[in-house]
């Protein structure tokens, strides 16, 4: 199987997981596609075979993979996503957009009515004139904020982009429209809105597993 490898803590659950089970031997003829600079590394570390989605072009391959497995920010009763607030939402969405099946993993906390409702949305934006990609941002209805890491010094991604935080105060009253208006605007690389993506959703709660389908 082609697998894509999710960032963020539930991702490296399930890739810690995988590792295990292809030490073992009880799963053979895996290569698994990354996310993130950190998932990769720790992918090596376990042993687990990594590719590409370019390489697998370049061996005449196409590039298809079985599955992706992530974790999300926020899911919506369409099983609509907020991702990205583990730093990886551009290289997250080329890889799971490859995935003929894409599943989620949550606790129930993630669940929601409505996007935005508990967690700024993540957008991902080039760094020239990085002042006024922001302040465009802030006249969609939002509180727009560049993320700073501890230190003061702007978080910067795998693909040397800077990472917005937008926090709508009643949530995204339309995640599509949204999603349109980012994908038009220059200097806007890439948003956390993954929508009619998730193939389904597993969320963890007090009263035990629930499997997600649309």
């Amino acid at each position: 199987m082609l697998i894509g490898l999710g960032s963020g803590s539930t991702s490296n659950i399930f890739t810690d997981l995988l590792g295990e089970q292809i030490k073992s031997g009880a799963l053979k003829d895996i290569l698994a596609v990354p996310t993130s600079e950190s998932t990769a590394a720790r992918a090596r570390a376990l042993g687990i075979p990594l590719t590409t989605l370019s390489q697998l072009v370049k061996a005449h391959r196409p590039a298809v993979l079985d599955l992706a497995v992530d974790g999300a920010d926020e899911v919506d009763p369409r099983l609509n996503l907020i991702k990205g607030l583990g730093r990886a939402l551009l290289r997250e969405k080329i890889v799971e957009a490859h995935a003929r099946c894409f599943i989620v993993i949550v606790d129930q906390s993630k669940i929601v009515t409505r996007l935005g409702e508990k967690v700024p949305l993540p957008v991902e934006i080039l760094p020239f004139e990085a002042e006024a990609h922001i302040s465009w941002l802030n006249s969609l209805g939002c509180r727009a904020e560049i993320w700073l890491e501890p230190d003061g010094s702007r978080v910067v991604t795998d693909n040397g982009n800077y990472l917005v935080r937008c926090w709508f105060e009643d949530g995204i009253t339309d995640a599509y429209d949204l999603a349109g208006r980012l994908a038009e605007r220059p200097g806007i690389i890439e948003h956390g809105l993954f929508l009619d993506m998730a193939s389904r959703v597993i969320v963890s709660g007090a009263v035990g597993i629930e499997v997600l389908e649309k």
